[in-house]
């Protein structure tokens, strides 16, 4: 019996580490384009994602029988599926999301009017680890869960590199360059340090129109059982609405980020 040579190639492509990944990157990204539009046809998947219908249509079907994603056939469109909300309370234990703290960063949303954030160190990464805002008071949109960028242009992420040591933030400098992304962005390193000395003395951070145009922050630490910096609890709103509110949102971020630090460090001891 002679052997079939596009079929023994078929097969060397199909086991193909390369092949895999890009497949993999494909699949992912079907994810992703999904769940930014809250929903898509196999067609828009295609286009958007970059890949020929075929594929589009093989892909998200692999998707639905491993339970990413669900095929809505009566709209004709896919939609993210229920392993998904697995994987996002797994990432919440993970991050030591408890109740108690979400509920938190809610409750200093509702008091200020204003849109809240947890963020945390996550590996080597600074990341925004949760959010609590509403159509009323709305984040802005880089200002998302899994944000790990411009910690040097936001309250938040001032506050943990404060709370680093000196070779430390070194270190993560190094990696995460400070791109000036407004006129008013601190790209000096000198000028950084000096603010920074001012969050540790205190114990709060403001970043004025840094990250976004007409955008303001002021955050506060969050500390572990050891007393260290491990999170911050920031609040963000116009810079007309923050400026006028200033007092207010400080004292508030201060109250949260010490009842914060309480839910952590009861959530640590709870998981022995």
């Amino acid at each position: 019996m002679v052997a079939d040579p596009a079929a023994g190639s078929h097969r060397a492509s199909a086991a193909d580490p390369g092949n895999g990944a890009v497949t993999l990157t494909k699949a992912l990204s079907i994810v992703e384009f999904i769940a930014e539009r809250e929903g898509a046809s196999a067609r828009e998947i295609a286009v958007g994602v970059g890949i020929p219908l075929s594929t589009a249509y093989r892909l998200a079907h692999i998707l639905v029988a491993a339970g990413y994603l669900v095929h809505l056939k009566d709209e004709r469109r896919f939609a993210l599926g229920i392993k998904l909300r697995v994987l996002s309370q797994s990432v919440d234990r993970q991050f030591g999301l408890s109740p108690e703290l979400r509920a938190e960063v809610g409750a200093l949303h509702r008091q200020v009017g204003a849109a809240a954030y947890f963020a945390q160190y996550r590996g080597s990464e600074v990341i925004v680890a949760h959010v609590a805002d509403s159509p009323d008071c709305p984040r802005v949109t880089p200002l998302d869960v899994g944000l790990h960028e411009a910690t040097h242009a936001t309250a938040f992420g001032k506050v943990l590199l404060a709370g680093m040591l000196p070779e430390q933030r070194d270190q993560y400098l190094a990696c995460h360059p400070m791109r000036r992304l407004t006129p008013a962005t601190m790209t000096d390193r000198a000028e950084l340090e000096s603010d920074l000395a001012t969050v540790t003395r205190t114990g709060v951070a403001w970043e004025y129109e840094e990250f976004m145009p007409d955008l303001v922050c002021v955050a506060a630490g969050v500390r572990g059982g050891n007393g260290m910096i491990v999170g911050s609890v920031a609040l963000s709103g116009s810079a007309a609405r923050m400026r006028r509110s200033a007092s207010a949102c400080e004292e508030a971020v201060r109250r949260t980020a010490g009842r914060v630090s309480r839910c952590l460090r009861a959530y640590a001891q709870s998981r022995g």
